[in-house]
């Protein structure tokens, strides 16, 4: 949670804001598998994080795949907003809301940062079981597929 104090004095707990990027080329997922030290260590996740000040969901899509794989984007689209503040149970200090993005791959550009160990491109349908995936990911990913070839409304994305 982020603690929070208004103008007026009052004190808020307020809920972090995520993205969680399904970044996909051709028939494949890219997953991380999530480095010593960061929640999760040693599940693949999806590429994703926090959003920082003065930075809006796209940029927040763009900066974290390119930090924690190097992968520039195509193109990017909301799947869906998560905001269950049950997300993380075992975690109660930490509430987010997830904007889940469905982002084609470009070019390989960088390396990977610390947050990972590993990088893979899995076949969409041969993916690690859900107890090898990190957090809420199996749900997006599940979601995503059962979903990818019907024609979900988009919703409007104002970045400006």
């Amino acid at each position: 949670m982020i603690s929070c104090i208004f103008e007026n004095g009052n004190k808020a707990e307020l809920r972090h804001v995520v993205v969680d990027n399904l970044v996909i080329k051709g028939n494949q997922l890219l997953l991380v598998k999530r480095a010593k030290g960061v929640p999760a260590e040693g599940k693949w996740g999806l590429v994703g994080g926090f959003m920082e000040t003065d930075e809006n969901l796209q940029q927040a899509v763009r900066r974290e795949t390119y930090e924690e794989t190097g992968y520039k984007l195509k193109d990017i689209k909301l799947l869906e907003i998560v905001d269950n503040p049950n997300r993380h149970p075992k975690d109660g200090e930490r509430q987010n809301i997830a904007f889940v993005f469905v982002c084609e791959a470009g070019e390989k550009e960088g390396k990977a940062d610390w947050e990972s160990t590993e990088q893979e491109w899995f076949e969409l349908d041969n993916l690690p079981k859900e107890e090898e995936i990190a957090f809420d990911h199996y749900k997006m990913i599940k979601f995503y597929l059962e979903n990818r070839d019907n024609n979900l409304p988009q919703p409007i994305l104002k970045s400006k």
